[in-house]
């Protein structure tokens, strides 16, 4: 394919990439087609079964009918059991700097360097038919297409784990999933097993925190911060091998949903975030991350107050930082949701020479456990040579057969040694790019137990409490409240206050109190330290791909919203018209503006900002009344609101009425640039 030529389905240029061009060879086109069987036999009906007459039984002779449905009855593969429900995207990672200090790894070896890539982000308890807005920890897996094979990059939006042991993880997922009685709840962990889970196994509080923030209702994929938890190892030439950690960093930073925006708009959209990003690429306005990495040398293992290995402590960027080595761009949907995202096939075992693995005992148990799954998903061996997890890279070896086998390997020999085929495949020594695993000391007896240095449950919950802004406490106070008032059992929602009370006792009395059960006798451990890495209150925040919902009819004051639509869209801002109706609305000076949603189909929960324009309408008593019903919602939920000098009869204020983020245009010199400014703050939690 002409890399000049090359355009992604939704018609806009792109650079090609190695993967891309290895995927053009799958993609098919069926549109213009003749309609045929499997076996590319032409069909001349496709709508009756064949019948012994027109009202007659059908026939088992119909192979044409055979073969339809029973394609269509197998189509499914079997479920994941945990990230069922994802979505991803298409891209690339450019290397920012050379790592060969650090890691022979190729694709980090020179500063530009680029690599294809695919993402894939899910939730971990729902089911496939879930919604995105569950309060979850959400995962993203970046598949890298390197010339030396596939790097699989497993990582989740916080930086701890809820297991200390992959052996614990069964029994989490059996806890957090839906009681197995009724099948319920769906994608909520607001049920008497999780929390009896959490109050019984101290390690799970740090994450479950996490969760209870902000962090555990995204506000999209493109806003995600993520960490690998394990620690991994980087090793270069000369085999001096390092202690490394990732995470992803969103260019446009971390923003977060309420809860009552993520249970409505789970109600109105439950693709809501897969949308979010198919709609943002297909706008061009491409989902950034800049990948980092924390490096402790070897001989400093043991130079912290918590253990390196243990996954469930972040390590502090303000103690070990972070350092920006690339930057990975998604630019480019799929073309196939099953094909593509349900096929996708991750594993952390998946590395490429110059990465290896700690004795972190989490990512020890996940080197076993992902292929184990694919095997069962797929139900066969050859899940690998499906396009979308194919090296771009050629690979050969002796495995032979399995189902669904797409190679037709013609060797006369399939073993290891020997000499018919001089010895190969042949193996590779390391000085040549063979991968060699790192060569770690290893003592000790064989021992189920796990390292007392991994026995301080609170300090670091008790870091990350003291890390939070007011309103961001306020938010996991009222989770927390959710969560456990929903927990039918007495005794378990007084084990999680005494458990909470060890990170805060007003924390926890505080919701003592919401639930109904006595205040907390247990203390706070006695720390201070706070971290502003760990605050979503740091992050940067921007206008751009923000959506703004402009909400007018008829009458409008034409050069005035005209030029504002101009400001909000030359910065990037995303603009959704909504009226009562459909079709096309006239400002005061001829003006035509098209609508592209109704008050109906679209709602005040999916728009992250208003411009009310007002206007007339010819059922101007329900356009007043929808109007308003946005502008309260918006207003609650402390969104910026924009006020066009036709639209203030819509948006009161008072002297002791604090308005934040609500800016006239009656009143601003420079409207335009002082509402994008508003959009780009996002939040205004100081309104009263």
């Amino acid at each position: 394919m002409d890399e000049n030529n090359s355009r992604s389905h939704n018609g806009k240029k792109e650079k090609q990439n190695r993967k891309n061009e290895q995927l053009e060879r799958f993609r098919i086109q069926n549109t213009g087609k003749p309609l045929t069987t499997n076996q590319a036999k032409k069909l001349s009906n496709d709508e009756d079964q064949l019948k012994a007459g027109v009202r007659g039984p059908t026939l088992r002779q119909d192979y044409e009918y055979f073969e339809k449905m029973t394609h269509f009855l197998h189509e499914e593969v079997p479920e994941r059991v945990v990230h069922a429900r994802g979505y991803g995207a298409h891209g690339e990672f450019e290397c920012y700097q050379s790592m060969k200090q650090f890691t022979k790894a190729g694709f980090l070896q020179e500063a530009g360097k680029k690599t294809s890539v695919f993402v894939r982000f899910s939730t971990v308890q729902g089911s496939k038919g879930s919604k995105d807005t569950a309060r979850d920890l959400r995962c993203k897996g970046v598949k890298f297409y390197t010339e030396e094979g596939n790097y699989d990059l497993t990582t989740i939006a916080m930086p701890v784990l809820i297991n200390q042991d992959a052996m614990k993880f069964p029994d989490m997922m059996h806890a957090y999933k839906p009681e197995p009685r009724t099948g319920m709840p769906t994608a909520s962990a607001a049920h008497d097993n999780f929390w009896d889970y959490v109050a019984n196994n101290q390690e799970a509080l740090h994450m479950v925190l996490w969760i209870m923030s902000d962090r555990g209702i995204v506000r999209s994929y493109r806003m995600i911060e993520s960490w690998s938890i394990n620690t991994y190892l980087f090793v270069n030439e000369e085999g001096v091998a390092t202690f490394v950690r990732f995470v992803w960093k969103p260019v446009l930073g971390v923003h977060s949903l309420l809860q009552d925006e993520a249970q409505k708009i789970g109600g109105i959209d439950p693709d809501y975030h897969r949308r979010d990003l198919r709609e943002a690429i297909d706008r061009g306005a491409y989902a950034e991350y800049e990948l980092g990495v924390q490096l402790v040398a070897l001989e400093d293992e043991f130079a912290f107050d918590f253990d390196i290995l243990d996954p469930a402590k972040f390590w502090p960027e303000e103690l070990i930082p972070v350092q920006l080595i690339g930057k990975m761009t998604l630019n480019r949907n799929v073309d196939n949701e099953f094909a593509e995202l349900e096929q996708v096939a991750f594993n952390p075992a998946n590395v490429v020479p110059g990465i290896d693995f700690s004795n972190d005992p989490v990512l020890q148990g996940r080197l076993m456990a992902y292929q184990s799954t694919q095997y069962h998903r797929f139900g066969s061996a050859n899940f690998q040579d499906l396009p979308i997890n194919r090296s771009i890279c050629p690979f050969h070896n002796n495995s032979r057969r399995g189902n669904m086998r797409y190679r037709i390997d013609v060797d006369e020999v399939n073993y290891h040694k020997n000499s018919l085929a001089d010895n190969t495949p042949y193996t590779t020594p390391p000085e040549e790019g063979g991968y060699e695993s790192y060569p770690k000391k290893i003592d000790g007896y064989a021992i189920r137990a796990r390292s007392k240095s991994f026995d301080d449950f609170y300090t670091q919950p008790r870091i990350f409490w003291n890390s939070l802004s007011p309103i961001e406490k306020q938010h996991t106070i009222e989770a927390l409240s959710f969560q456990l008032g929903s927990v039918k059992s007495v005794s378990v929602r007084q084990q999680n206050i005494e458990l909470l009370a060890k990170v805060d006792q007003e924390l926890a009395s505080l919701i003592a109190d919401n639930i109904g059960v006595s205040r907390p006798t247990s203390s706070q451990v006695p720390v201070s330290t706070s971290y502003p890495s760990l605050s979503q209150a740091n992050t940067p925040s921007y206008a751009y791909s923000q959506k703004v919902g402009v909400l007018l009819g008829d009458g409008f004051n034409g050069e005035e919203v005209s030029r504002v639509l101009k400001t909000l869209k030359e910065y990037g801002v995303f603009v959704v018209t909504v009226s009562e109706t459909l079709g096309t609305v006239t400002g005061d000076n001829g003006t035509k503006i098209e609508i592209d949603e109704t008050f109906l189909t679209s709602s005040p929960y999916l728009l992250d900002s208003l411009y009310v324009v007002g206007g007339s309408h010819k059922n101007q008593k329900r356009f007043d009344y929808d109007l308003n019903y946005y502008v309260d919602v918006a207003y609650t939920h402390y969104k910026p609101i924009g006020v066009a000098s036709t639209g203030q009869s819509y948006v009161r204020t008072s002297e002791n009425h604090h308005a934040a983020g609500v800016v006239f245009a009656s009143t601003s010199s420079d409207f335009g640039a002082e509402f994008v400014s508003a959009v780009a703050t996002q939040r205004f939690w100081d309104r009263e």
